[in-house]
């Protein structure tokens, strides 16, 4: 099964490319910008052209989610517009398209666990441009896989288990807020779970009703200073850096853009449909911190 990531910087893609080649039944490429701008029409074909994928992944996002408030047009542009046409070009070829998502689609006021069929409400630019990529890939190509993600991270990049470390690092004391719930996600395992995926939606009998949206996040939930105490106890263990550790309240640590006080996945849809779950958040920020710190001896 060949496979085209759209994108090739970000920590999704960055997984893929380690994840991919050790299944002997994929052939992935990930090409990002100049080579692939989802936003070019003529880079999309010319990359389609090139390797004649079996599925597309659009990895490609917009992800600063503080700097979209002040640059909303460059949001737009790359979560709705280039995700529309990305959806259009599989279409032609008829070739489904898994999209990447995001759990800030959600208002977070519900008191549990978010269902796909729940009422979205985004308080952010990055959160209304992401649901507006959704609802473009979705008209532009009835075969699609939308798959709402959240709290993503990896060795790669900027992410919460990073910043957390390097804080550590330099003795700075943390102050993490405590009344935001989500679901943290290993990149890795989040691309375990998208390969899965793709192995099901192109077998010939894939049911039309398989197409749609999905929620694909670690398991279990925490808030984010839960998270950050979890880091530090693995960093600890490893005799890596630790901090002193405060909770604060979402007030307590103002931020450009409004973020879900609960954005909880419920990801059983996911597993009822193509069998698929992701580990529990815990074993995803083992082997991140594992891997950081291992990175850092070197």
């Amino acid at each position: 099964m060949r496979l085209l990531v759209a994108g090739s910087h970000g920590q999704v893609a960055k997984a893929f490319l380690e994840v991919a080649p050790s299944a002997p039944d994929i052939d992935a490429c990930a090409i990002g910008r100049p080579g692939l701008d989802i936003c070019n029409s003529r880079t999309i074909e010319r990359s389609l052209a090139d390797i004649t994928p079996d599925v597309i992944i659009n990895a490609a996002a917009y992800t600063a989610v503080d700097q979209a408030e002040d640059e909303a047009e460059q949001a737009h542009a790359l979560n709705c517009t280039g995700a529309r046409l990305l959806g259009e070009a599989a279409a032609r070829r008829g070739i489904p398209i898994v999209h990447i998502s995001t759990d800030y689609v959600y208002d977070g006021e519900k008191a549990g666990a978010y269902l796909e069929t729940d009422a979205t409400g985004p308080r952010s630019v990055y959160g209304r441009t992401k649901l507006e990529g959704e609802r473009a890939v979705a008209d532009a190509n009835p075969r699609h896989i939308i798959l709402r993600t959240a709290w993503v991270y990896s060795p790669f990049g900027k992410n919460f288990v990073k910043t957390i470390l390097n804080n550590a690092a330099k003795g700075n004391p943390l102050r993490v807020v405590n009344d935001q719930r989500g679901s943290p996600t290993y990149a890795h395992h989040l691309v375990d779970a998208i390969l899965s995926v793709c192995r099901e939606i192109t077998k010939k009998d894939t049911a039309s009703s398989a197409w749609g949206v999905y929620h694909a996040a670690g398991g279990g939930d925490a808030t984010w200073h839960e998270f950050a105490a979890a880091i530090l106890d693995e960093s600890k263990k490893r005799d890596g850096p630790v901090t002193s550790l405060a909770a604060i309240g979402t007030d307590g640590y103002p931020t450009r853009a409004a973020r879900p006080k609960n954005s909880l996945l419920d990801c059983s849809k996911l597993k009822r449909t193509f069998g698929v779950e992701l580990p529990h958040w815990h074993a995803g920020t083992k082997l991140c911190v594992e891997r950081l710190l291992e990175q850092e001896a070197v």
